[in-house]
């Protein structure tokens, strides 16, 4: 028997957010997809147990053509082509309109990592965002009042990974995946208020580990864009590149999202991890003590290379990563060190041929801003194409050097 369950709270202003079109529209993406979700991620784990058993990551056989294919993805639009400053975070509702009028370009609005996915902060975060799309957000807190300015930065959600649940969303006995839940909400109410707006439903995509990841996500926008009305390719999304199997499948994740494709970005905290994590059963893949594990590793400078190639020969953005620093009050020499370790690492990422970086705070902003400014003028660099560039599978699984303590 067919059926839509909502197991938890209901308030009274989240009757829009929950109704029964949005929550129809959510149960017909996990009934078209969650079977194929689910098939990947037996898929993930076979490929593990490979790896546990000896496999190392490769370059695809079947996928050859692709990467050695003369193509390009869609058009970029036009508040996606310069994004030389995103910030991350939340989505609270005063953090909504605090990034949202920080000076980025971009504010990517976290329904994943940044976010507790308890069930208020879930439905909270939408209403937020439904909110932001439509200008109409604000926060008061005593006698202080926040509210959007005039000019403030592009919106691009992230929902979570393809491997997490909703639980509190039960469609056919079956609870709902995270991603289709958050995905599903936010283009059900938001798409066609951006697209009027001049902007679009733009995306963030974590934590994939193949292009039939990326394949299964282009199905659903194609999918949701049709059973809402909305011209195909009004969806645009970037990839985190945050797992070493994807960082072997990038032009292949590129080819499957060519028609909704932003670009790819260098998650590179979770890409370590990933690093660690899927090569756990092999002695000669241990990584060294963290402080050792740096981007300028040869492993990790050869998967930023990659990428930015793998980008610019496809006509898009190559993002940098995330500075993890933050402004340190009461304590200047701790600050001044902490901003140097920024200004170091995104002259890296500008001289690489980044065509832009992210941060977690506004204070970071015109830091990053004031070094892209500098050696990037143009909206950003894709016309840098990286031939130099060649790197094999053995430079992605180089092991550094450095004490194991």
């Amino acid at each position: 028997m067919s059926s839509v369950d909502v197991i938890a709270e209901r308030r009274p202003d989240w009757d829009d957010i929950l109704s029964a079109d949005a929550l129809t529209f959510v149960a017909g993406l996990h009934r078209q997809f969650n079977g194929r979700r689910e098939g990947l991620l037996a898929a993930r784990e076979a490929r593990k147990l490979r790896i546990d058993i000896g496999e190392l990551p490769d370059f695809l056989p079947e996928t050859k053509d692709v990467r050695d294919g003369d193509w390009t993805v869609a058009k970029i639009p036009g508040d996606l082509q310069d994004r030389r400053v995103e910030i991350t975070g939340p989505v609270d509702r005063k953090m909504i309109i605090n990034a949202l009028n920080c000076g980025a370009n971009v504010f990517m609005a976290d329904l994943e990592d940044a976010n507790s996915p308890t069930w208020a902060n879930n439905i909270e975060g939408q209403l937020n965002l439904r909110d932001a799309v439509r200008r109409t957000i604000s926060f008061s807190a005593g006698a202080k009042n926040y509210a959007l300015n005039e000019k403030t930065a592009t919106l691009v959600v992230r929902p979570r990974g393809w491997h997490l649940l909703e639980k509190h969303l039960i469609v056919d006995g079956e609870p709902v995946s995270a991603s289709l839940f958050d995905f599903g909400l936010y283009f059900f109410h938001n798409a066609k208020e951006a697209i009027a707006r001049g902007s679009g439903p733009y995306f963030y995509l974590p934590k994939m580990e193949s292009h039939l990841e990326a394949r299964l996500w282009n199905d659903v926008f194609v999918h949701a864009q049709q059973a809402l009305g909305i011209p195909n390719g009004s969806i645009r999304a970037t990839v985190l590149i945050e797992t070493i199997l994807a960082a072997f499948e990038m032009d292949e994740i590129l080819y499957e999202l060519r028609d909704h494709s932003s670009g790819l970005n260098c998650g590179r905290w979770d890409y370590i991890f990933s690093f660690i994590k899927k090569l756990r059963a092999r002695n000669d893949f241990v990584l060294p003590d963290r402080g050792s594990v740096t981007m300028e590793k040869h492993f990790l400078a050869s998967y930023v290379a990659l990428l930015i190639k793998t980008c610019h020969r496809r006509g898009i953005h190559a993002m940098g990563g995330m500075a993890a620093q933050i402004p340190i009050k009461n304590d200047d020499a701790a600050n001044d060190a902490a901003m140097q370790k920024v200004v170091a690492d995104k002259l890296r990422e500008v001289r690489a041929g980044h065509d832009g970086t992210w941060v977690a705070h506004p204070g970071l902003v015109p830091i990053a801003r004031k070094i892209f400014d500098e050696h990037m003028p143009a909206q950003n660099q894709i016309d840098r194409k990286r031939d130099d560039v060649d790197v094999t599978a053995a430079d992605l699984l180089r092991v550094p050097e450095g004490a194991i303590t």
